[in-house]
């Protein structure tokens, strides 16, 4: 084979049709420059790593906190709703801020709580088709177009999950955070489900279905702790936590 051509465009090396016909600096500064570029993958790139920065940035020293999954559609007369509250402060009067998803629902119950018990209340937003605004009880928000920026957030800084009942997008969360620590992937944190009638029929078919068939270890069942009080999921949490990061109450 001749040689070809070699074209370097930064770390990136081209040849043949791949040669663009202007140089990437003579582009930048054409007048008919169109403005499809912010659409492309590398501004993308750009973006996704300011998230990054601007999340880091903001959450390097919130302290220890506790995560709190939940609905978006508990209703504020809702049992449950006042539960996740109950939990907030409690997890506050341990020393723990608590992180949500900031949006209505369980998350702002669990802001509300968090809010009103005088300790850190941080949501963790995320773009929607639906808009879904910060929860008023907020005090640190940071809205994400991502959602695995906004997931290493989550996993990043906090100590412990409280997995309240949800859909879809709570049953990601658990299911990731849980395959996080079984692969070892961050310390085994602990994860607890609150509501034995919601989540019981999961845990049931977690033991017969995969643990039955070989799917998952006997060991792995022990990452997954059901309770029923805001007392019972507060102790668990911050008894695990406190055996990873240990802290003292204010």
């Amino acid at each position: 084979m001749t040689d070809r051509q070699t074209y370097r465009k930064g770390p990136v090396f081209l040849r043949g049709t791949q040669i663009p016909r202007q140089t990437s600096d003579a582009s930048l500064l054409s007048a008919t420059e169109r403005s499809d570029w912010l659409h492309a993958d590398p501004w993308r790139v750009l973006r996704i790593q300011s998230e990054f920065v601007e999340g880091f940035g903001a959450l390097a020293e919130i302290g220890p906190a506790i995560s709190v999954f939940g609905s978006a559609r508990t209703k504020r007369e809702d049992p449950a709703y006042h539960l996740a509250e109950e939990i907030a402060t409690g997890l506050v009067r341990s020393g723990y801020g608590v992180i949500t998803g900031g949006g209505p629902g369980m998350m702002e119950a669990a802001n509300k709580g968090a809010h009103e018990a005088g300790g850190l209340s941080v949501g963790l937003g995320i773009e929607l088709p639906m808009e879904q605004s910060m929860n008023e009880y907020v005090d640190l928000g940071i809205n994400f177009r991502y959602f695995f920026a906004r997931k290493t957030m989550f996993v990043k800084y906090s100590d412990g999950f409280v997995v309240m009942p949800g859909g879809f997008g709570t049953l990601d969360e658990l299911f990731e955070s849980i395959t996080l620590v079984q692969t070892r992937k961050v310390d085994s944190f602990p994860v607890v489900l609150v509501g034995r009638e919601y989540w019981g029929g999961l845990v049931d078919w977690i033991r017969s279905s995969l643990l039955g068939s070989g799917m998952i270890a006997s060991q792995d069942l022990d990452l997954l702790r059901v309770v029923d009080t805001a007392a019972e999921a507060v102790e668990y949490v911050v008894a695990g936590a406190q055996r990873i990061r240990p802290t003292s109450p204010e």
